[in-house]
């Protein structure tokens, strides 16, 4: 295990809701710590609660001309306006603004993203890379302090691709996934179960900055390699749909030869990989237009040393 590392100190601490205009929990969450900023209070910062995408909050859909939390690259930030540009390229250069600039020392210090999905991730964490230091300690923390459920981290990040979420403008980042929650529907168990989440979160921020050594420890970690498409006929219309015995496994082991899809005529079509796998996001409905019918996850073991402030 590597030796104690030391970070600086966290000031700067923005909470963003609503990237996506039709899940729930975040935008009613941060609508709420709009009102009331005290929840966001602890005794060394304060964190900002921003609304991401306003329009598409308004009018209940994911996005208005593109996904928001695709377009957090150096293509996009650094881009020309133009008239016809979609409205989440304009709002990502405003938030970049604001919480950025991405990869810059005036950056916030760090940035959660609050998501919901309909699919049965339950409450999922989900970093870019794991070496990261302050996250993956973050993530433990939870782990260990939050007792309203399990909390698998997901990495999400390929090697050498550029991240492209709301969060990378950031220092550093975390995202909370929670569900299944239909689109456009608010559970209270689950806006509970995210507020309970964040308030965890800053607890950790505020223990680093007043100088907590946190030690070093072992964890499991999911790690993002690849997502399946649904099977389509050559018109581009599917003809399957998601396995029943598949259907809301998330983070179960897929096994090679273990059914993944059932053609509208009732045939089985199979997994061929070589090895096991653990599927997430089954199903997502936000996932069809980008044609995935699940994200392929290996399963990994991490070590992580111990961290303090400096």
């Amino acid at each position: 295990m590597a030796a104690l590392q030391r970070l600086q100190p966290v000031s700067h601490v923005a909470v963003s809701g609503g990237t996506h205009g039709n899940e729930m929990s975040g935008i009613y969450l941060v609508k709420h710590w709009l009102r009331e900023p005290s929840a966001l209070q602890r005794d060394s910062f304060s964190a900002t609660p921003f609304l991401a995408n306003p329009l598409a909050i308004e009018r209940c859909v994911r996005y208005v001309g593109r996904d928001l939390n695709r377009t957090f690259t150096k293509q996009f930030l650094n881009s020309k306006a133009t008239q016809d540009e979609p409205y989440e390229v304009q709002r990502a250069r405003k938030i970049n603004q604001l919480y950025g600039p991405k990869g810059s020392a005036q950056a916030f210090d760090f940035l959660f993203e609050l998501h919901n999905t309909t699919a049965n991730v339950g409450a999922c964490l989900i970093a870019s890379v794991q070496d990261n230091l302050l996250p993956m300690h973050m993530c433990h923390f939870i782990q260990t302090h939050c007792t309203l459920g399990h909390y698998p981290i997901l990495l999400y990040n390929l090697p050498d691709q550029e991240a492209y979420s709301i969060s990378s403008v950031a220092k550093h980042g975390l995202a909370f996934e929670l569900g299944p929650q239909p689109q456009g529907v608010l559970r209270a168990d689950l806006l509970t179960q995210m507020g309970a989440l964040v308030a965890c979160a800053l607890d950790f921020i505020d223990l680093f900055n007043k100088g907590t050594t946190f030690p070093a420890f072992e964890t499991e970690a999911y790690r993002f390699i690849g997502s399946v498409d649904y099977p389509r006929h050559p018109d581009g219309e599917l003809c399957a749909s998601v396995h029943s015995k598949l259907q809301d496994k998330d983070f179960l082991p897929l096994r090679p030869g273990d059914p993944i899809f059932q053609t509208f005529s009732g045939e089985e079509i199979l997994y061929q990989g070589h090895a096991t796998i653990y599927p997430v996001f089954i199903n997502e409905a936000a996932y069809y237009e980008k044609k995935i019918a699940f994200n392929k996850t290996e399963k990994c073991s991490l070590s992580i040393p111990a961290l303090q402030r400096e």
